[in-house]
């Protein structure tokens, strides 16, 4: 790795441990500053450590089974304190993530087929659009030729916020005016990117869930549409989650991929959230097996990171004096 890179890799590392700032602190007050000192573990710190796992949104049968883990270590005395606690801790946190990590796949069959069609569906504020505008500045640094498809119709500032971001990358975007068919956008952005051989079609979505069944319907008829142009599309369907509301999330995942055959999530707003242990929920789901491709952590473009599991565990866990130097 070059020098350049190191630093980037440090930048990087230095905002993601920012971004989950929040998260850390609730971790560290709810283990009385855990993962500093050697003192020994009585069942007082076991107590803390529960708790501060469930407030921080890690899910009732994760901590269970987590504390169950731990509490037998402590009594034979492999666990002798704080120190090797949370070692253990890390790796426990880590091993149940690991499973969600997977990057989008582009690869399309037959080899060199275009475009790679990807859908990003959730509910209104949870950060849709930017995400688009943001995934697509990474594949265009990736070497990736992009268009956008502004298909939230229903919220002006959303048509207008992706043509924006469509300027700021010059990328193409395809939008008509607030009202408008969302079907047809998608189907007149489908068309126009097969025409100019674009890699990739990001296509924003509504989000209204004033009516679910309404949405849902919506987003059903998207689909069809765009199977008239390409039967195997769409490519991905991906959720975006806030992040910030926790357990709620849980039910939008069931909810849309019941809908709509979810591919992947983008779980967004973790720098603003106590609660960035949704993501062991998720990774708890029955019967839905989801991966994380993307987690956001704060404004910038670099802020939406791919997820990997042991770089979130550690940046969720990083020492107290680390965090004081933030």
């Amino acid at each position: 790795m070059s020098e350049t890179e190191e630093q980037n890799s440090g930048g990087l590392w230095k905002r993601l441990r920012s971004g989950l700032k929040k998260t850390r602190s609730q971790l560290a007050e709810g283990v009385g500053n855990l993962i500093l000192g050697e003192r020994e573990i009585d069942e007082g710190v076991l107590d803390d450590l529960e708790t501060a796992l469930i407030l921080t949104d890690v899910g009732v049968d994760t901590t269970t089974a987590i504390m169950q883990d731990l509490a037998p270590r402590v009594e034979r005395r492999e666990l002798n304190n704080t120190r090797a606690l949370h070692a253990a801790l890390a790796e426990l946190l880590a091993q149940r993530l690991r499973a969600l990590e997977q990057p989008i796949r582009l690869e399309r069959e037959p080899a060199g087929a275009k475009p790679h069609v990807i859908f990003f569906v959730g509910v209104n504020g949870v950060g849709k659009t930017t995400t688009v505008g943001k995934l697509a500045k990474q594949l265009q640094h990736e070497g990736k030729s992009v268009m956008l498809a502004a298909g939230d119709t229903f919220r002006a500032a959303a048509v207008e916020q992706l043509q924006a971001w469509g300027e700021r990358n010059g990328v193409p975007v395809v939008a008509q005016p607030q009202g408008s068919d969302s079907a047809s956008v998608v189907f007149d952005a489908v068309q126009s990117a097969q025409a100019r051989g674009v890699d990739v079609l990001l296509v924003d979505t509504a989000g209204r869930l004033q009516d679910k069944a309404q949405l849902m319907d919506e987003l059903k008829k998207v689909h069809r549409v765009v199977k008239r142009l390409d039967d195997s599309a769409p490519h991905e369907v991906i959720l975006v989650l806030d992040g910030g509301v926790g357990q709620n999330a849980l039910s939008q995942v069931s909810l849309f991929h019941e809908a709509v055959n979810l591919t992947g999530l983008v779980i967004t707003k973790l720098d603003g959230s106590a609660k960035a242990g949704v993501l062991f929920a998720v990774a708890a789901l029955p019967d839905i097996d989801l991966p994380v491709h993307y987690i956001g952590v704060g404004e910038a473009i670099d802020d939406l990171r791919r997820f990997g599991a042991d770089e979130f565990v550690e940046a969720l866990l990083a020492p107290a004096e680390e965090a004081d130097g933030e």
